[in-house]
């Protein structure tokens, strides 16, 4: 059995998605047996990660700077937004390497059964995005879920009378799934069929 200390770091790693108690066990044993290799650097990179994570000012990516790199980079199109969720999903695009404009994360969808209302979400700062004139398209990449379809109608007549085109993702996504446990394959036949709301 486990001394009380360890108990206490396997608990808090059982906390982590989709890990339970053995796994959280496993990968307790195994930290501690690479000790220098493996427990000491996730540590300093947790330290790091804990002392300097940022949301950014612009997008609401998370990273250690602010503006994050894909908003600073003049190699990114400024003319397309891509709008999803939450991070996970932003991180979700980025591993198909495909889509070459930014991000805006909201920050969560519209739910009635959550009570999440219009300003609850990071909807306001899209829109001052938009006025400045340089969107030309907004393709909304929420999830395929009834909560989501209500968000992106909602977001549909709300950047409507902008000069802009608003497409969605392809509906080769299951309705209910979750773009973060998409393949990229899926995800890549998702952003190559966008259409126009």
């Amino acid at each position: 059995m486990a001394g009380k200390d360890i108990e206490v770091l396997i608990k808090q790693i059982a906390k982590l998605p989709s890990l339970g108690s053995r796994s959280a066990r496993r990968i307790v044993l195994h930290l501690l047996n690479k000790r220098e290799t493996a427990f000491e650097p996730l540590i300093a990179a947790l330290n790091n990660v804990a002392q300097n994570i940022k949301t950014c000012e612009i997008c609401g990516n998370f990273d250690t700077v602010s503006p994050c790199p894909i908003c600073s980079s003049p190699n990114r199109d400024n003319s397309i937004i891509c709008v999803v969720r939450d991070v996970a999903d932003l991180w979700a695009m980025e591993r198909v390497s495909l889509f070459k404009g930014k991000y805006h994360v909201l920050g969560g969808v519209l739910s009635a059964m959550e009570g999440i209302v219009p300003e609850d979400l990071n909807i306001d700062n899209l829109e001052k995005r938009v006025a400045l004139g340089e969107v030309k398209e907004l393709l909304l990449a929420l999830p395929a879920t009834i909560d989501g379809q209500i968000t992106s109608h909602y977001l549909f007549s709300k950047f409507k009378d902008y000069n802009l085109k608003i497409t969605t993702l392809a509906q080769g996504i299951p309705m209910g799934a979750e773009l973060d446990y998409m393949d990229e394959g899926t995800l890549q036949l998702a952003l190559n069929s966008r259409k126009v709301l």
